[in-house]
C-alpha cells in the first residue's frame, strides 16, 4: 500500500493511518485479517476538481443515487493497486446489471501520471471499462480525507459510505458487502492473495522528496521507503557501486542526477545494484527514447526489458527469497522513480 505524504487527514484518520503503518513495518500486507462490517461513515463527498472523465460523461453523487458505488482511489504505476484490479473488475462485471458501479478516481503520484494520454493508455492496457475520474489536484482525494493507493469506499443506494478499505486484502468480505447491498448472493468468493507473505522488501524511491537527503539511511515517518547509503541529495554526481549491498538497499554506478521524484542517468552507461527479498521486482521508469535494459539476478541473465514510456516495468519474476539484481542501462535519459515488489 502506498501512502501520500501530504497532510490531508483528520485526527481519526491519522490514528488509523498510524495503525496501518505499524502493520506496514512488518510487510506489505494491509488489514487482510481484519473484520469488515457495514457502518455509517457519512454521505459520500462530491467528485470535485476532476479535470477529465474517462469512459463516462461527468458524474455527480446525485447521478449515482439508487446505485451501489465502489469508489476506488488508484494510480496506474502502483503495484498494490494492480493486485486489486482482477477483483474489482470481477465485481464490476458480476454486479453491474444490479445497479452496481465502480468509479476509479485516478490521483497521480508522479508528474507523468497527470497526463491524460498516459491515463488513457493505462485504461486500455488494463482493460478498465468502468468510469475513471482524473483527480490531478487531489481535490476529491482531500474531500474523502484519503491517504493511500489503493483505497476503496463502498457507498450504498442512499449515498452513504458504509465500508472503507485501505490497501490490499479483504476481497471476500468486500464482495459479500456488495452482494448484500445489491440484493444478490455470493457463490464463490476469492481468498486474499497468500503470496504477499513472500514479500520482505518495502517500496523504494529514488527522489529526494521520498527518500531523504545526505545519504543517511533512514525511513520517512509516513512510509517504509528505504534510502540508499550513497548520497541521495539533489544534484548530479558520479557514483561507483560497491561489489554488494545489504538487504533492502540499492546503489548506483555512473553519472546520475537526483531530483525531487526520480534519479536520471546523465551520461551513457549506468547501473543499479539492488538486494531484495521477494519473488518479483518492478521498476517505475521512463526514457525519452526507447532503450533496452540488461538484467542479471543472482548472477544469471534474465530477459531484457525495453523502456518505451513512463510506467511500471517487471524486471524479475521468479522464486521467493533473497536476491541480488544488477540492472544495466545503456543510454542517458532513463529516469528511475521507484522499485516495488511482488
Amino acid at each position: 500500500m502506498r501512502t501520500s505524504s501530504t497532510k490531508f487527514v483528520s485526527v481519526a484518520v491519522a490514528l488509523a493511518l498510524a495503525a496501518l503503518l505499524a502493520i506496514a513495518e512488518i510487510g506489505p500486507r494491509a488489514l487482510s485479517g481484519k473484520e469488515l462490517s457495514l457502518s455509517d461513515h457519512g454521505p459520500a463527498p462530491e467528485f470535485t476538481g476532476i479535470s477529465t472523465w474517462l469512459n463516462s460523461s461527468p458524474l455527480t453523487v446525485a447521478d449515482l443515487q439508487g446505485h451501489v458505488v465502489l469508489v476506488q482511489f488508484w494510480t496506474y504505476t502502483c503495484i498494490n493497486w494492480m493486485r486489486t484490479l482482477p477483483y474489482v473488475t470481477k465485481w464490476y462485471e458480476t454486479y453491474k446489471d444490479k445497479s452496481f458501479i465502480v468509479i476509479g478516481v485516478h490521483t497521480p503520484e508522479f508528474p507523468f501520471e497527470k497526463e491524460t494520454n498516459n491515463v488513457e493508455q493505462a485504461i486500455k492496457r488494463f482493460g478498465i471499462a468502468y468510469p475513471v475520474a482524473q483527480d490531478n489536484r487531489f481535490s476529491t482525494w482531500k474531500a474523502y480525507q484519503n491517504y493511500a493507493w489503493p483505497a476503496e469506499y463502498l457507498v450504498d443506494k442512499s449515498g452513504k459510505i458504509v465500508l472503507i478499505q485501505f490497501g490490499e486484502g479483504n476481497y471476500g468480505k468486500i464482495e459479500k458487502a456488495i452482494a448484500r447491498l445489491v440484493g444478490g448472493s455470493v457463490s464463490d468468493t476469492e481468498p486474499d492473495d497468500p503470496g504477499l507473505s513472500d514479500i520482505g522488501s518495502p517500496e523504494m524511491y529514488f527522489g529526494t522528496e521520498e527518500v531523504g537527503v545526505n545519504g543517511v539511511l533512514e525511513k520517512r515517518p509516513e512510509s517504509s521507503a528505504i534510502v540508499s547509503t550513497q548520497s541521495s541529495s539533489a544534484g548530479e554526481r558520479v557514483y561507483t557501486a560497491p561489489d554488494d549491498v545489504p538487504l533492502n538497499r540499492f546503489a548506483f554506478s555512473g553519472t546520475w542526477k537526483i531530483s525531487a521524484d526520480n534519479a536520471t542517468l546523465s551520461v551513457d552507461g549506468g547501473e543499479i545494484l539492488l538486494r531484495f527479498r521477494a519473488p518479483r521486482v518492478n521498476l517505475v521508469a521512463g526514457s525519452p527514447s526507447s532503450q533496452t535494459l540488461s538484467i542479471v539476478v543472482d548472477g544469471k541473465p534474465q530477459p531484457p526489458v525495453t523502456i518505451q514510456g513512463s510506467q511500471l516495468y517487471s524486471l524479475y519474476s521468479g522464486v521467493a527469497g533473497e536476491h541480488v539484481l544488477r540492472l544495466t542501462i545503456p543510454k542517458a535519459g532513463l529516469s528511475a522513480f521507484s522499485f516495488s515488489f511482488g
